[in-house]
């Protein structure tokens, strides 16, 4: 059943989401004083269960808010130094467990935005969404001229709730904070973590910049026939309401079987692989939203690129030291990887180089085999609980704002490939990519 609207009312959104920080800080407070009776394996216990209710807790006021809330709620699924491994997937299932909203709504802001109802504006707009996310949905239509378009339509109410959301989140963000200094060992910084949120979520509220978002991707991908972008519809679209050309083809998802052809997921598997890494490395432009629904593959083949929200540039330093980095790793220089730690920020001068060289050899493990390379050999859980061993003892507590997004695109990148299965030799590629890289 279609929600009828975003939950709106400075007060009736603050008591919700006061409540929900009350009751996350009080469960860490309540767990750091049981946890001292408790045997060290029952205490471990007892608190990744205490994670994951709040978890869930986090999940359901989202659904239950939609709009801005459930967005930040997806941004902090990326966040692995807030939450454990088991906690974020919970979080990250707001990703796909979104209702549509009721076509009268959606019809009524579509007037709103482009001054004349759908049936004066287009020739066709189906009343069923095909595709639904935290801060607006997806309707196929055809314009006028026959065109098939999909229209992309902020939900109403959301732009009214983001300056009371971003203002309740803070709340949730200190009671997140004493966590991870009290019970996780860590310090994080709040406040660079709530600024990033913020400009991602203005960015993606403003459709304006979506369009702008993909027609720099037009321009930067013009000479990659293998891959397929829509075209913004200008005329048809505001702040609130994106048309596009449709893109047809297979989603990303569909093709995670052993039963799909080898070939075409390898091809799959190792287009989405350089596509990723040129982004890093060479365009400094990234798409940091890796949800599979956001990619499609078509018929030659070709790779669909679909939802241009969140798009993240790094500045030039940033993209300096990632290929200093990227050196590194294909040289197996230590010397090389140390100074590009420095320069993205994660080290200081002063640090011992060697526990931070150590956690990007885990990291960047698949990277290092000369090999056919399994992506299920790669244990993400176990691998993580080796960072974070490692960040805790040696007190590594920095995390530049920018490895924030770019944290998720690896994750994504992971995700990918495990879903399509291809055993490849991924450090031959990644050589690849590096050595076509200009300048330094």
């Amino acid at each position: 059943m279609a929600e009828p609207r975003i939950t709106q009312g400075r007060a009736r959104r603050a008591i919700k989401i006061g409540s929900l920080a009350s009751q996350v800080g009080s469960s860490y407070l309540w767990d750091s004083l049981r946890h001292a009776l408790m045997p060290v394996q029952e205490r471990r216990q007892a608190r990744l269960e205490t994670h994951v209710r709040n978890a869930r807790r986090l999940v359901e006021s989202s659904r239950q808010l939609r709009g801005a809330f459930m967005k930040l709620v997806q941004m902090l699924s990326m966040r692995d130094d807030l939450l454990p491994v088991e906690a974020l997937e919970l979080l990250r299932t707001t990703q796909s467990e979104v209702p549509p909203m009721d076509y009268p709504l959606i019809a009524q802001q579509v007037r709103r935005e482009l001054g004349k109802p759908p049936e004066r504006l287009f020739a066709s707009l189906e009343t069923r969404a095909f595709a639904a996310a935290s801060l607006g949905q997806v309707h196929r239509g055809r314009l006028k001229d026959g065109t098939e378009v999909a229209v992309k339509i902020q939900y109403p109410g959301v732009a009214a709730t983001v300056s009371q959301d971003l203002h309740n989140l803070k709340l949730l963000l200190r009671a997140l904070e004493l966590l991870v200094r009290d019970l996780m060992r860590q310090r994080i910084d709040i406040r660079a973590i709530y600024r990033e949120l913020e400009e991602r979520l203005l960015e993606e509220l403003n459709y304006c910049n979506e369009a702008r978002n993909l027609n720099r991707f037009r321009a930067l991908l013009a000479d990659d026939p293998e891959v397929l972008l829509p075209r913004v519809v200008p005329e048809l679209s505001s702040r609130a309401v994106l048309t596009m050309s449709y893109l047809d083809g297979y989603q990303l998802a569909d093709l995670f079987s052993p039963e799909v052809d080898l070939e075409l997921r390898r091809w799959v598997a190792l287009k989405y692989y350089a596509l990723v890494w040129r982004q890093i490395l060479d365009f400094g432009v990234l798409h940091t939203d890796p949800n599979p629904g956001n990619y499609l593959v078509t018929h030659e083949p070709r790779l669909g690129i679909l939802d241009f929200g969140s798009i993240r540039r790094f500045p030039r330093a940033i993209v300096r030291g990632g290929r200093k980095l990227a050196r590194g790793l294909v040289g197996r220089d230590r010397a090389l990887i140390a100074g590009a730690l420095v320069e993205l920020g994660y080290l200081d001068k002063a640090q011992e180089p060697g526990p931070m060289v150590e956690i990007v050899n885990i990291v960047f493990e698949p990277l290092l085999v000369d090999a056919p390379f399994d992506p299920a050999q790669y244990d993400t859980v176990a691998k993580a609980a080796a960072v974070s061993e490692i960040a805790v003892k040696h007190k590594l507590y920095r995390s530049p704002p920018h490895a924030i997004f770019l944290l998720r695109a690896l994750i994504g990148l992971d995700g990918i490939m495990r879903g399509l299965g291809v055993r490849a030799n991924y450090r031959a590629a990644f050589k690849e990519i590096v050595a076509r890289l200009d300048g330094d």
